[in-house]
């Protein structure tokens, strides 16, 4: 059972895709929040969600008080179940929820199409996603990011370190069991190549 943790929709329950995603598990959620609520990265933000799934990361920034988020999930299923969290997370806000949209597409076709200004962006694919996929995505993101922002990065524990593309400064990661966490923020000077990142 997947759930909000916290904020004006903690303790919502969230419908979760029958099958083709892997949802985020509530310890790896908390550390992401914590560490989020802590930078203040949180309240106002423009959210991106790629990979959406069932959208529990962006909706959990939702309710913690982004003011406006995307969920970005092409498969059709998943979409639909997207929507369904989205409505519910508005009805518990009572007329206060964010801008919450659904991008029923591939995250790279959204991304290249889409308007700038984003200040916290949650990659979490299929860990079978390739590499080469991964790094695509990131390079058509950087130019998307506002100054400060924050992206996080969610992979399978043995998978390589992501290629980071100029316009993303890697800073570090973290490891829960399976899962790897991957720290990073908007390059403040894009003439400069992003510096390896530390391992905790």
């Amino acid at each position: 059972m997947t759930r909000i943790i916290a904020g004006f929709a903690g303790s919502l329950t969230l419908a979760v895709p029958r099958s083709g995603t892997r949802p985020t598990s509530d310890r790896v959620r908390e550390a992401i929040f914590s560490a989020l609520e802590a930078r203040d990265a949180i309240a106002g933000a423009s959210v991106l969600d790629l990979y959406a799934g069932s959208g529990a990361l962006g909706l959990e920034a939702a309710s913690r008080g982004a003011a406006e988020v995307v969920l970005v999930e092409k498969a059709r299923p998943a979409a639909e179940v997207c929507r369904r969290n989205a409505a519910a997370l508005a009805k518990a806000g009572r007329g206060s929820a964010p801008r919450i949209r659904v991008a029923a597409q591939g995250v790279s076709s959204y991304l290249e199409s889409a308007a700038g200004g984003v200040d916290l962006a949650f990659i979490d694919p299929p860990y079978d996603l390739g590499e080469a996929e991964l790094a695509r995505d990131l390079a058509l993101l950087a130019p998307l990011l506002a100054d400060a922002a924050t992206v996080v990065v969610e992979r399978s524990s043995r998978s390589p370190e992501p290629t980071w593309p100029r316009g993303i400064d890697p800073e570090r990661r973290r490891d829960y069991g399976e899962t790897t966490l991957w720290w990073a923020s908007a390059a403040e000077d894009e003439d400069q190549p992003a510096p390896p990142s530390q391992p905790e």
